[in-house]
């Protein structure tokens, strides 16, 4: 809907845009509305831009910028990121465009929601519907009846050349301070199984902020969680070689990019189970919002550094397989098989 937001989708549009770019392909990341609070994914883009409404409300005058914007571009492949633009985008694309409809959560989470009625209203009609994951293209291939899912992972953005010593007593938690991150769960695993000097850190900012100070002064552990706020992606690397475990406590994730990036510095993980994306990325899992197993995986890592380290170098190895150029091929294997 906006594409410079700060968020996951956006950085995965971005990422692939440079990408295929960069591949020789003319690219064009539209956003139907701007964004609030514009972020710069890409210093230097290889890509175009465009911005279709500065309002985030449709408007009369949306449908004839679109025009003249896609009237500009010659046929192609139009990949729609979402179930709101796949909805507000119905019918009004051009004939020469072969339609891609992405989702970026997990069939779990599109049960519970509106966005399962809007896959099964829209995506069936397009050439073809992506999934993060194999398992959530075949759950949405079985209960949402559609005869053209596949499954596209997210990409790694960096692959580092060093890996987390896993020595420091250190967790950290990445994610924007709302509700839908539970980090108030991960709050109160951490204070069930750690002990100084382990330490968690928080990065990210957001409305509940405030209220996770206050939860972690009731569970006993406010000294040892630490809120560090919304740091430069190019200081996430820094982050991930500081910490010796990565902990994900969302109520649903697609296939999360922290798992990934953590994977890549060798630094094992601890989830929620919460979809087939984050199965395929690895790590400790936990039954969705059981916060005592949670915890029990917390303190088995924090306990053992061979453990960290077994776990660590089975996620880096892992974690291969989502290279961006890796992505890039699966992308344009997509591209033949819909030109076939």
């Amino acid at each position: 809907m906006d594409a410079d937001t700060l968020g996951g989708i956006q950085q995965v549009t971005h990422t692939l845009a440079q990408g295929l770019a960069g591949r020789g392909y003319d690219v064009h990341v539209i956003g139907l509305h701007r964004a609030a609070d514009p972020f710069r994914y890409v210093s230097r883009p290889l890509y175009r831009q465009h911005v279709i409404n500065r309002s985030s409300r449709p408007s009369r005058f949306e449908r004839r910028r679109l025009d003249r914007v896609l009237g500009r571009i010659g046929p192609g492949f139009a990949v729609l990121t979402s179930p709101g633009v796949v909805s507000r985008l119905s019918g009004r694309l051009p004939g020469r465009m072969r339609l891609i409809g992405q989702y970026h959560g997990s069939y779990a989470h599109a049960r519970i929601c509106s966005h399962l009625g809007a896959i099964r209203r829209h995506y069936g009609e397009l050439d073809q519907a992506v999934f993060l994951s194999e398992d959530d293209a075949w759950l949405f291939s079985e209960h949402a009846l559609l005869p053209n899912t596949w499954s596209l992972p997210n990409p790694l953005t960096i692959w580092p050349g060093a890996i987390s010593s896993l020595e420091a007593p250190r967790v950290l938690g990445v994610g924007r301070l709302a509700g839908v991150k539970r980090f108030d769960r991960l709050i109160s695993a951490f204070a069930m199984a750690s002990a100084p000097p382990w330490e968690l850190h928080l990065i990210g900012d957001g409305p509940e902020e405030e209220r996770l100070r206050a939860h972690a002064r009731r569970e006993g552990v406010e000294d040892r969680v630490v809120f560090r706020g919304r740091l430069p992606a190019s200081g996430m690397s820094r982050e991930y070689l500081a910490a010796s475990i990565v902990a994900l406590s969302s109520e649903h994730e697609g296939l999360p990019l922290v798992m990934l990036e953590s994977a890549a510095h060798g630094v094992p993980s601890v989830a929620f189970d919460v979809s087939g994306g984050v199965r395929s990325a690895g790590g400790l899992l936990a039954p969705p919002g059981d916060v005592a197993v949670f915890a029990d995986r917390l303190d088995t890592l924090m306990r053992s550094y061979d453990e960290r380290r077994r776990l660590g170098a089975a996620a880096r190895a892992r974690a291969e397989t989502f290279g961006l150029e890796r992505v890039l091929d699966r992308w344009e294997q997509l591209f033949a098989h819909m030109t076939r």
